[in-house]
């Protein structure tokens, strides 16, 4: 067996399963899926891995099923990171030569590459990365996240989704799984079965009062009023945004207004002359609201500040998906970021 990510996994899973499973990832939506389909048939025994000890499963992996005739007894850890931790040793030793009587699988939050249990998984085995962040050695790239939610999500929910309405859910709400998955539930909602949903109904829909608080967060930035812009941001994740479905949504028209700032800045470079319409268009600008709404913008922002737009946002979106991704972090992070861009 070998490694694969679920956005090839899940729309077509194996006919049978391997004597040890690793499923692991910061996605819990794209886990829970793998861990359903890993479930689905059998007689299935489950630890709660944060209080499991190894001494309480080790007997069950030593027992074969009564109930199903030619297949074998599952045996799950939930969460297992704390397990994994706490019985590396044992469960090194099992994973090198499992018992046989039943199948046993992990499901944690990371798995570390260099770790004996990820190289002996990988090796003999079935690993199923869950990830959301994109990694094309594990498979996770715009086009396959792409294909995953046109074509496994959308049929969870009767529904098409084009591919351009797949790109602007990921614009606007972020990586998450869960989260598209249940924006794409409810867009479904809005067409007959079998309809597609289009970028148009996305953008139409999504936005509504979460994206018009985003605007006014990036507005409020654009005109040097910090105590607004963390205002609207409160609203935001008081209403249950997370910080790292957030930082997308804001990004999108800072980047915008990064990338024309750094087209002006290599015409400026070269000696050539240049309109900053042409620079708003090359940054995908190209409506008249629009471009006005980002000449505004940039011109409230400044030259100084609207040269580092893209690389205060790259630090931010690297920060929120490690040293930043605890809960509590991640929000200090935003805020920090939010005075940050709205410094006048």
């Amino acid at each position: 067996m070998t490694l694969i990510h679920a956005f090839e996994f899940l729309p077509k899973p194996p006919e049978s399963y391997p004597d040890v499973v690793g499923v692991f990832g910061n996605d819990a939506a794209l886990r829970c899926w793998v861990m359903q389909a890993i479930s689905a048939a059998g007689d299935v025994t489950e630890f709660d891995g944060d209080t499991a000890k190894w001494s309480d499963l080790r007997d069950d992996l030593a027992t074969a099923s009564l109930f199903d005739m030619g297949d074998k007894r599952t045996i799950v850890i939930r969460g297992a990171d704390k397990f994994l931790s706490n019985h590396r040793s044992e469960i090194e030793k099992y994973v090198a030569k499992p018992g046989g009587a039943s199948r046993f699988v992990l499901e944690l939050d990371s798995l570390a590459s260099n770790t004996r249990v990820y190289k002996s998984i990988n090796k003999e085995f079935l690993l199923v990365a869950c990830g959301n962040a994109a990694d094309s050695k594990i498979g996770v790239t715009a086009a396959t996240r792409r294909k995953f939610l046109t074509g496994y999500v959308a049929k969870r929910h009767e529904t098409k989704l084009g591919k351009e309405a797949a790109d602007a859910l990921v614009e606007m709400l972020g990586e998450e799984t869960g989260m598209l998955d249940t924006e794409i539930a409810k867009l479904a909602l809005y067409k007959d079965v079998g309809e597609a949903i289009d970028e148009t109904l996305v953008r139409d829909v999504v936005e509504g009062w979460q994206g018009k608080t985003v605007w006014q967060i990036t507005d409020a930035i654009a005109a040097g009023d910090a105590a607004e812009a963390i205002k609207q941001l409160d609203k935001l994740m008081s209403g249950g945004q997370k910080p790292i479905a957030l930082l997308p949504q804001i990004a999108w028209s800072l980047r915008r207004l990064g990338m024309a700032t750094a087209v002006v800045q290599h015409r400026e470079r070269e000696g050539r002359s240049w309109q900053l319409e042409d620079a708003l268009a090359s940054a995908g600008i190209n409506r008249p609201s629009d471009i006005q709404r980002a000449k505004s913008q940039l011109k409230g922002l400044g030259r100084a500040r609207a040269k580092e737009l893209l690389g205060w946002l790259l630090d931010a979106d690297l920060r929120l998906k490690g040293t930043h991704s605890a809960e509590g972090r991640d929000r200090f992070l935003m805020e920090q970021l939010v005075m940050k861009l709205a410094k006048s």
